[in-house]
């Protein structure tokens, strides 16, 4: 394992060596690495003439030798390295000054990634060593992956035995792929000297310890720069006020020089007729991001919840789940907002504390003994949170004005000192920092407020989760109270609520008791004082409570999570100390916290649940009879335990704020107005699914999902409802491990077909559908090898499909011709670029005949074949692109009346669009920035603007990139 020593002497001296080739900089080894020079000449031989991230061939060498495996039993150049990093003697190091100087020079020419979290596993038990809190240094180089499957693999981190997990949130990791031996390991390198601070641990299972860290910067120098002007961490970007004294003359400068190649392209057209003017040059000036799932893989379109809107599915490998992002009318697709809390949030509590109008937030924080306020921004966001200290460990926090000076007081519940603790507003929105702490029962867990007595003055009450009792307290309105009253209830109260249920005009109180699976009701009295509990049955496990008048009967009715039946139970009130059976309702897993509101204007009370064992929550929309629909689920944090509603951003739509214990964050949806939040739902699937794709497979007018399962070899089926969300998974065996799908009318019967990729047994397989949601036994055919995509097109205009399949092992596409009954035969050959990725057919030239456009990831080009219309095409024209080619995309984004073409570089961190001439050229292109390891895209108007957007995946960085296309 990496040596975590902090006080190692930093690695400063190798930078004053000088840079030299490859094999001169590995002189000084010669006697350590068994047979270096072959390997130095294997890895010089491996690097092309013209590597990429402006690499010199023996700056890429070294790195590429850094990868290379020395044949056993000798040690290789990785492995000595980084043992002899580890030693405390540096002059130890000194024989690999020269390599190193040759090997930083080239990592740190290397961009480094976006910030994101990596993984590194090893087989033993290391959660004595890091203590939260602890600082730690890596003082060798450290690979890490980006997915937790890689660690599975018993080279690593395996699944038996001792095992400690590491989770860093990285800043200046580096991909070193295109410069690796091994060219499909997608590993995160860090550098010697990443300075770390422990900030939790877990064990989630037997033997299994997992260690968060996070990056710092370190005060002193641990890595001294290869050489000057040499960037170890992300560059600071300097913000525009500080360059303004350059922007005026560069502006000018740049004005001038635009006018310049304006007047000549003008002048120059009247010789040459084929200098051409764009209409658009940048379509995509701006894009927005949203959030999706862990690794995203495949992305799709359609209208899954409203024939106005462009939605959009996301199928994410890692967490294996479906996001729905809905279009929400606003030209884009937003999740949620989060906002970090101080340690372990338990509860959360909407309360307007400084009187503009606009709800704001306490939350209470257990692990450091503070609430956290946050005041509402009025504009979709929140001031940055101010901490209290309050007791220990508050599980629960409640607001009013308790001292009758018109100012908001906060109320919590201190678990581990068996207090309450009144923190008084001193200011609009502030508060005082001394606590008045009051005690009551032994671990007070939940507390609210409300007038027990009629006398206009707050009082409030709270559970005693060991004494089975609640606490009543009456206040005199100027922050002191009456003695405390105390009565029983079930066994391990957890939640409470108050109201007039027997329709009295006196507040009663109903306690939660989750040891006992009941409820306890208190009827009140009217003077501050309860009758005995009235016991009822409620299910299994329950935890939270709401009460609303859900059937507009003038009654108060109560609605519970049960959490061992993931599922919540709504009883009705009768108005006379009596409620009806439970109701019961499926939610997620483990539902543990609950709000009611009306979240889609219809006068009626919908409800809101957070289900912390699958990190969502859940909408359940009130129908009015007695009944609620099937839940709509929403992403959240990890571990959410708290969940409130109101209208944060002043739009007259009621929002959804989670606090999400897990990660220490609150998460904010915004609400449509209509029952959905803008953000996305997930599908938690039982199969890990690579692609996916859409179409209505039971003809019910509604569009469904299906999802290739290469590991499980078989294919799921999503149906769709109709209103964004999708009934339980259908999974069919294909006998095959398909790894792309593609959804057409094979056989002309107006019924959707699937077309599947079968990579690892270089064959297609055809599955006709019945239009019921089944399919019949697939057909299959032969490829070339190792296939990786497939499109379905009209190549010889017989008015049957046929297919073109792209074949990575064999660098061609393969054609075969439809005979219009879901069968076909190879037709042709057609030479393309190296590892062709991913095909896409579009008719180019506007001759009504089918074009093929192939991304090919070997020799980072796209190829361009034009079709004549009898199932042949003309010799390939290649267009270099940016490194990596994974996916393509055809459509006129510049409007004007001519195709183009963008192709996403997954190496190059960026989407291309070449611009069409009309001419069957593309001379004009433009570059837009992504995220990490940009993979699957698409290409639609999804905001109804006649103008054709581009959607894309990131798979590292778990964003989606829109660009929404702003051509006049």
């Amino acid at each position: 394992m990496n040596n975590n020593d902090t006080d190692f002497a930093p690695i400063v001296a190798y930078a004053q060596e000088p840079l030299l080739s490859l094999p001169e900089a590995c002189a000084p080894l010669n006697d350590i690495l068994y047979d270096l020079s072959v390997y130095v000449q294997l890895a010089l031989d491996e690097t092309p003439e013209n590597p990429p991230d402006g690499l010199t061939i023996d700056e890429s060498a070294a790195v590429r030798l850094y990868t290379i495996e020395w044949e056993r039993p000798h040690r290789s150049l990785y492995s000595m390295l980084n043992y002899t990093l580890k030693n405390a003697n540096r002059e130890e190091l000194r024989p690999y000054f020269n390599y190193l100087k040759l090997f930083l020079t080239a990592i740190v020419k290397i961009p480094c990634v976006p910030p994101l979290t990596v993984w590194r596993g090893v087989t033993k038990n290391l959660s004595a060593e890091f203590p939260p809190g602890t600082p730690v240094t890596w003082w060798s180089f450290s690979s890490c992956t980006t997915s937790l499957t890689v660690l599975e693999n018993s080279m690593y981190l395996g699944n038996t035995g001792a095992r400690t997990l590491f989770s860093v949130e990285a800043i200046n990791g580096r991909t070193i792929r295109a410069h690796s031996h091994f060219v499909t390991e997608e590993e995160i390198l860090l550098l010697p000297g990443t300075h770390m601070i422990v900030q939790s641990q877990l064990s989630p299972a037997t033997d299994l310890y997992i260690i968060h860290l996070k990056q710092v910067i370190p005060e002193q120098t641990l890595l001294e720069p290869p050489f000057e002007g040499a960037h170890i961490y992300p560059e600071p970007k300097r913000p525009w006020y500080k360059k303004k004294r350059f922007f005026v003359p560069l502006s000018l400068l740049i004005i001038l020089s635009i006018g310049a190649i304006i007047i000549g392209s003008v002048l120059g057209s009247r010789k040459q007729a084929n200098i051409l003017m764009y209409q658009c040059s940048d379509p995509y000036p701006s894009p927005k991001t949203s959030e999706t799932g862990k690794l995203p893989v495949a992305i799709v379109f359609g209208n899954f919840k409203s024939v106005n809107q462009v939605d959009l599915a996301v199928l994410n490998y890692d967490d294996r789940s479906v996001d729905i992002l809905l279009g929400n009318g606003k030209n884009d697709y937003e999740t949620e907002s989060h906002y970090h809390t101080d340690v372990a949030p338990n509860s959360v509590f909407n309360i307007d504390l400084n009187h503009d109008g606009l709800m704001d937030i306490i939350v209470a924080n257990g692990d450091d003994d503070s609430i956290s306020v946050l005041i509402d921004n009025d504009d979709e966001t929140f001031h940055s949170s101010i901490e209290y200290l309050v007791g220990n460990n508050p599980m629960s926090v409640t607001g009013g004005d308790f001292n009758n000076d018109t100012l908001i007081d906060i109320l919590v519940a201190n678990a581990d000192d068996d207090t309450v603790s009144l923190v008084l507003g001193d200011e609009e929105g502030t508060f005082s920092d001394i606590q008045i702490a009051f005690d009551v029962g032994s671990k007070p867990v939940y507390v609210i407020s409300g007038d027990f007595n009629q006398d206009e003055i707050l009082d409030w009450a709270v559970i005693n989760q060991v004494d089975n009792t609640i606490n009543v307290a009456l206040g005199y309105g100027n922050a002191t109270f009456d003695n405390l009253q105390t009565y029983s209830v079930g066994a391990t109260p957890i939640s409470m609520t108050c109201h007039d249920f027997n329709k009295d005009a006196k507040v009663d109180l109903v306690v939660v008791n989750y040891g006992d699976n009941s409820i306890s009701v208190l009827f009140g009295k009217g003077d501050g004082t309860f009758e005995v509990q009235i016991v009822y049955e409620v299910g299994m496990s329950p935890s939270a409570v709401v009460t609303a008048d859900f059937n507009n009967d003038s009654k108060m009715d109560l609605a519970l999570t049960l959490s061992n039946e993931s599922s919540i139970g709504v009883l009705y009130g009768n108005g006379n100390e009596s409620f009806q059976k439970p109701v019961i309702y499926k939610v997620g897993t483990s539902p543990s916290a609950l709000r009611a509101d009306d979240f889609n204007n219809d006068g009626r009370v919908d409800l809101v649940v957070a289900n912390s064992g699958e990190n969502t929550f859940s909408i359940l929309i009130n129908d009015g009879n007695q009944t609620f629909q099937n839940q709509i689920k929403y992403a959240t944090g990890l571990n959410p335990v708290a969940i409130t509603s109101t209208d944060y951003d002043n739009d007259k739509r009621i929002d959804v704020l989670v606090v999400n214990k897990g990660d220490n964050s609150v998460s904010l949806l915004l609400g449509n107005g209509d029952g959905t939040c803008r953000g996305r739902m997930p599908y938690r699937l039982q199969k890990i699914g690579n692609s996916m794709a859409a179409g209505d497979f039971n003809n019910d007018t509604k569009l469904d999902l299906v999802l290739t399962n290469t590991i499980d070899y078989s294919i799921t089926l999503l149906l769709g409802s109709g209103y964004g969300t999708f009934q339980s998974e259908i999974i069919y065996k294909t006998h095959s491990q398909p790894n792309f799908v593609v959804v057409h009318d094979l056989n002309n019967d107006k019924m959707l077909d699937l077309v599947l990729v079968n990579q690892h047994n270089d064959s297609i397989t055809v599955l006709l559908g019945n239009g019921d949601e089944t399919f019949q036994n697939g057909t299959r055919f032969a490829t070339a090898e190792r296939p990786s995509s497939v499109v379905v097109d009209d190549f010889n205009n017989d008015n049957k499909p046929d297919l073109a399949v792209t074949n990575l092992g064999t660098n061609n596409i393969v054609v075969l011709l439809g005979y219009g009954n879901g069968a076909f035969q190879t037709y042709k050959t057609l030479k393309c670029g190296t590892s062709p990725n991913f095909i896409i057919s579009v008719d180019l030239n506007r001759d009504h005949v089918m074009d093929l456009v192939v991304a090919n990831l070997g020799d980072h080009t796209i190829s361009i074949l034009f079709g004549l219309g009898n199932a042949t095409f003309q010799i390939q024209m290649k267009y270099d692109v940016d490194r990596e080619p994974s996916h393509a995309m055809a459509g006129d984004f510049n409007n004007d009346n001519k195709m183009d073409i963008a192709v996403v570089g997954r190496l190059s961190h960026n989407m291309q669009v070449l611009f069409g001439d009309g001419n069957m050229t593309f001379s004009s292109r433009k570059r837009y920035g992504t995220s990490s390891s940009p993979g699957p895209a698409v290409a639609y108007d999804f905001n109804k603007d006649g103008k054709t957007d581009i959607a894309v995946l990131n798979k590292l960085s778990n964003i989606l990139y829109i660009f929404l296309n702003e051509c006049s």
